[in-house]
């Protein structure tokens, strides 16, 4: 099955907790082994089959610009602008609707980093994707084990692959770790203005077309200098 040729990657947050490393730069161009956030997750788009990336930029706009202007290789870069107004994860979708095309696309927040495993995570996620029953497919971590995430979970899975939300329970076995799949007018039905995407996830998941996969490899939520660091670690070892 052929994946999406397009992805969004939202890069436009403040990075609030990764500071001081973001003082002077966007979160997106923090280094973990030696590269780059966000080339990380364009490099794993592109072996993926991803042709053109639309990345929002705000904080630090004009310096992320010029680092993706100097990439070579991997996916064609088209800005998304948000230097006006920060959109969260939805608004950002929403902005960039126009420039999305009419496909499936990857949507991949840059603060994550992980090892391949035995199967790859993309391709496992497209081929769980089904346009006609789902409004979205997400790609998990088990909670256990991660690096930079100690919260109570997200999601569990049922027999099926659609996703439960922890909703009252304590916990649950999987986190959401930054890259999903979803039609690229998925986010024009909510607000205008700010706003998340899992206000959108959580009428999918009454609606039963929110369904997600396993990451089969390591897991980074690299949100701190912390994280930052025992990512690093866990990459020379790998």
């Amino acid at each position: 099955m052929t994946g999406p040729k397009t992805a969004m990657v939202l890069a436009a947050g403040l990075g609030t907790r990764m500071r001081p490393l973001t003082d002077d730069r966007p979160k997106a161009l923090v280094e973990v082994g030696g590269k780059a956030l966000i080339d990380h997750v364009l490099d794993r788009l592109g072996a993926a089959g991803v042709e053109r990336a639309v990345v929002n930029v705000h904080w630090f706009a004009e310096r992320l610009e010029a680092h993706l202007a100097a990439r070579t290789g991997g996916p064609e870069i088209i800005i998304s602008d948000e230097r006006a107004e920060l959109l969260e994860t939805g608004g950002g979708l929403k902005k960039a609707r126009g420039l999305l095309g009419d496909d499936p696309v990857f949507v991949a927040n840059i603060d994550s980093v992980w090892t391949q495993g035995r199967r790859d995570p993309l391709a496992n996620l497209v081929s769980l994707w089904n346009s006609n029953s789902m409004d979205a497919a997400l790609l998990l971590a088990r909670r256990e084990g991660a690096i930079g995430f100690e919260g109570p979970g997200d999601f569990s899975i049922g027999f099926d692959g659609h996703l439960l939300f922890r909703g009252d329970r304590p916990t649950v076995p999987y986190a959401y770790m930054g890259v999903h799949i979803t039609r690229p007018d998925y986010a024009s039905q909510g607000p205008d203005g700010p706003f998340s995407l899992s206000t959108l996830w959580r009428r999918s998941e009454r609606e039963s077309r929110l369904y997600g996969c396993v990451l089969d490899g390591d897991w980074m939520h690299v949100g701190d200098p912390g994280a930052r660091d025992e990512a690093e670690a866990r990459l020379t070892t790998a």
